[in-house]
């Protein structure tokens, strides 16, 4: 597997966790004040998927030049 393709991956399934996450968030605010690692449980895969997207936003970019140079 391909360090692209497992980029891709990563962040797919980051993005189910954040999403989970979010959701459970949610529901802990509708019973009551939830604790505050609840509150900021969505921020560490909210970062992760920062990182992947900002390395597959540029991987394009960086192909494309890459390509320039040597050719």
């Amino acid at each position: 597997m391909s360090w692209n393709t497992l980029t891709r991956q990563v962040h797919r399934w980051l993005s189910i966790v954040f999403t989970a996450t979010v959701i459970a968030n949610f529901v802990a605010m509708g019973i009551g004040e939830p604790p505050l690692w609840v509150v900021y449980s969505p921020l560490i895969p909210l970062f992760l998927l920062m990182l992947s997207g900002l390395y597959l936003f540029a991987l394009p970019y960086a192909l494309r030049s890459g390509q320039r140079t040597s050719g």
